[in-house]
């Protein structure tokens, strides 16, 4: 959000205590804009147009700064800016206590687009670096490599001004306390609206005639703060009816605002919101199951239609494969051109939750979509998987600025030059025109940027294409996959997006999980499933390696086998940061995904591991629930229990259903130590469920998944080598169940007998009463009270689909 200076800036942050009365951060959504918005204040908007963006800054190798040193790519990219940046740490701090002087707070991350808009008019302006470094320490945070940080200013931004974005501003005193901020501003004044340096000079001023106001200010913003964010519950289980009434005033709620023309819930600009999906299907599941087939139906149908509009818009990568962040318009159609990782991991996973209910193969292939192109660009030598690619790149080599989205975007003649006789099908399939195609909505492209170009999309449906073209459908596929494929190529030797080689934990724990649910779920795709570019077909027991490999680099890399503990992010060593929440939480969640789809039990025996060092790092044991951070950094002044899941869903939505999974695999104390952590949890956030469900979907399901009595557990037993193991594991998987536990267990293995004779009896004398040389056996069960046992695939499949009632005896 822009602060505006309209009025004396002390006025505002004067008001700061009735505002932060007013606006409790936690009702807020997290939101990046691609256009910077504005508070709803008595103004005219002010109208900007997109800037290109430089590709190789102009202050290269005169000036140098200290960011030179550090890891981070969003660091290094300000490291020849004439601001004489600091890194976040105890050097600028002591710099600012030694000159008494304000700190100015820039936090953004490598792949942004409004960031690089700043730098370039900003930061690279000798000017504005002259007023930074005369009055202020500057300091430089990428908000992925400090989440911890980024969350305290962005709460006293959102709390302010009811909202937020990056790149974020915010000036603090030398004890590091806010005194006022804000996020992307234009160098000069324009329409009665201040400028950077304008702000610089009134910050100046105010430091210097008001500064006990100031930071009495920011003070009491952060201990209102403080409160707000650390919620707490004495009582130590939500009551009865709270999770079956979050459960439906959720799913009401997102019902109300779906788009039925253009699928997705809410409007322009759309975000993907996975999270948004799993609740809609995991309500769809238990009205199911409750014989409320119509209401189930008509719920799974606005998911379908959402993902389904999704895949066939330009936020989807159509020649590479994968997701953009978001779409500007209200169809799904201009994309902001970055792509993060952990939208790929989440997307992944709920296409393949659709094809898991459906069977239908448009959305395994768009789950391949989404894991091939993972494999193709984002992956290292070593497994690990990086971060994010940037939405601005150079339209030429050697040009001297980027533009978004130039490496994605296409000229009707650049398509006919390249395809020939193909062209015109082509054009007609993905919507080019001759003039550019970003003219679907008024929202799409307001300033003329891709006047020309063509953002690929798909309006009408292949059979209805090929009966025009004369052709079969299976002709017709082949022929846009060979398309694809050349402008692929094409498209290659471009030049291409900056990539943020950062390893995070938390987004590879994402990742992770959605490679190792694919390698049994795919399992169920018809034989003889034809692939077209960018899918490459790869066999779904692969996908499993790549998530292995992923969390062995972790493991390596990033986890220090004495301590327990996990680092955040790696880029050619350890980052400084230790891990948070979040990386905790995502990893265990893969880990379990690993192990339940197949992985050896070293994975559960890790997440089992991890969730001990969580609880020991990040567990409130008197109030209950999970801070982000450990506390341990006193330069972080706000201890947060984040619970709002948004595009990365929060660490105790998350962690409350890793507990209830580990509570369905072992026995004894240890599962109702797991169990007591989970519902003390969620009591914590009953206000947060009870008033505003759509703001924790995630949650919703949590608190569900402990309300159900007892969860299904589909126990295998047999040799982990043969065939008949892998498809009885993939059988185990094929029907969509939240509420489901796959423990899977090679008798002859001593690690694995050894780990179920510790953590769960049950399990280890199932084994053995069950165990036959080459043979495989299944048994379903609810608190380990089986039905009798099968030994084929189609018979546990068949078994699964049953309702729950009627499976057991």
């Amino acid at each position: 959000m822009h602060l505006l200076l309209s009025k004396s800036p002390l006025l505002l942050i004067h008001n700061s205590s009735m505002l932060l009365h007013r606006f409790s951060p936690l009702l807020l959504p997290r939101f990046l804009f691609r256009q910077p918005p504005f508070p709803s204040l008595n103004f005219k908007p002010l109208t900007l147009k997109v800037l290109s963006m430089a590709s190789s800054h102009s202050s290269h190798h005169i000036h140098t700064n200290r960011l030179a040193s550090e890891q981070s790519p969003y660091l290094l990219q300000h490291a020849h800016n004439p601001v004489d940046w600091y890194p976040w740490g105890e050097e600028a701090f002591a710099e600012a206590r030694r000159r008494d002087a304000p700190i100015f707070l820039s936090i953004g991350y490598s792949t942004c687009h409004w960031c690089h808009v700043m730098e370039v008019e900003s930061f690279e302006d000798e000017a504005v670096a002259k007023l930074l470094n005369d009055w202020f320490v500057s300091i430089k945070v990428d908000r992925e490599e400090r989440p911890d940080v980024d969350k305290v200013y962005m709460s006293y931004v959102q709390a302010l001004y009811g909202g937020g974005g990056w790149p974020l501003s915010v000036f603090l005193s030398p004890d590091l306390k806010p005194l006022m901020g804000g996020t992307y501003f234009p160098p000069d004044d324009k329409y009665g609206r201040p400028g950077f340096k304008t702000i610089l000079r009134k910050v100046k001023e105010a430091w210097d005639s008001k500064r006990d106001m100031l930071i009495k200010s920011g003070s009491y913003a952060i201990e209102q703060l403080s409160e707000a964010m650390s919620a707490s519950s004495d009582s130590d289980k939500l009551p009865d009816g709270v999770p079956a009434d979050a459960l439906r005033l959720c799913s009401e709620q997102l019902s109300g605002s779906y788009d039925s023309k253009f699928g997705g819930f809410g409007s322009a600009p759309k975000f993907p919101r996975p999270v948004e999906i799993n609740l809609m299907l995991y309500h769809s599941k238990k009205l199911e199951d409750t014989g409320k087939l119509g209401v189930a139906n008509g719920s799974q149908q606005m998911v379908f239609f959402s993902l389904q509009c999704m895949a066939k818009g330009g936020i989807h990568d159509h020649i590479g494969g994968g997701f953009h962040r978001y779409s500007v318009d209200e169809c799904w159609h201009v994309p902001h051109f970055e792509k993060m990782l952990y939208d790929q991991g989440q997307l992944a996973n709920v296409y393949l939750d659709a094809f898991s209910i459906t069977k239908d193969t448009f959305y395994s292939y768009i789950s391949r979509d989404i894991l091939d192109y993972l494999r193709r660009d984002m992956i290292g030598p070593e497994g690990e998987i990086f971060s994010a690619e940037d939405a601005d790149s150079a339209e030429t080599e050697g040009a001297a600025r980027k533009k978004e989205g130039a490496f994605y975007i296409w000229t009707s003649k650049e398509v006919e030059d390249l395809l020939g006789e193909h062209a015109a099908l082509f054009e007609e399939h993905y919507y080019i025109k001759q003039l550019g195609n970003c003219d679907l909505s008024g929202m799409s492209d307001p300033h003329d940027e891709f006047k020309g170009k063509n953002v690929l999309i798909e309006r009408k449906e292949p059979s209805e294409l090929a009966s025009k073209y004369g052709m079969s459908v299976e002709t017709y596929q082949e022929i846009l996959g060979e398309c694809r494929h050349k402008l692929f190529e094409v498209r290659s030797r471009r030049p291409k997006p900056h990539l943020d080689d950062k390893v995070i934990v938390s987004w590879n724990g994402l990742a992770i999980s959605s490679f190792a649910r694919a390698s049994k779920i795919l399992k169920g795709e018809a034989e003889g499933t034809k692939f077209y570019f960018p899918v490459i077909g790869t066999e779904p027991k692969e996908y499993m390696g790549i998530a292995e490999k992923a969390a062995s680099f972790i493991r390596k890399q990033l986890y220090n086998v004495e301590t327990h503990r996990l680092h955040h992010s790696f880029r050619h060593s350890p980052s400084k940061a230790p891990a948070f929440l979040d990386d905790y939480a995502f990893l265990i969640s893969g880990l379990l995904d690993l192990y339940e789809f197949g992985g050896g039990i070293s994975w559960l025996l890790w997440a089992i591991e991890l969730q001990e060092t969580q609880d020991a790092l990040f567990l409130d044991k008197t109030g209950g629930g999970y801070f982000n951070n450990t506390g341990e950094d006193a330069s972080v002044l706000l201890r947060v229990k984040e619970d709002h899941d948004g595009a990365e869903p929060s660490g105790n939505s998350v962690s409350a259903i890793n507990l209830i999974r580990l509570a369905s695999m072992v026995a004894g104390s240890k599962a109702e130590h797991y169990k007591r952590n989970a519902e003390h949890l969620l009591a914590v956030f009953e206000k947060r469920l009870k008033d505003m469900a759509m703001a924790v979907p995630l949650m919703c399901c949590a608190a569900d998944m402990l309300r159900v009595l007892s969860r299904k557990q589909v126990v295998v037993v047999g040799e982990r080598t043969s065939e008949d193991f892998e498809s009885m594991l993939a059988a185990a998987h094929a029907v969509y169940d939240p509420n489901r536990t796959v423990i899977h267990i090679d008798p002859n293995n001593k690690d694995e007998m050894e780990f179920w004779e510790v953590n769960n009896s049950n399990v280890a004398l199932m084994a053995k009463n069950n165990f036959a040389v080459n043979k495989v056996v299944a048994l379903v069960c609810q608190n380990f009270t089986c039905s009798p046992s099968v030994t084929d695939h189609s018979s546990l499949k068949a078994l699964l689909s049953k309702k729950p009632s009627s499976s057991f005896t």
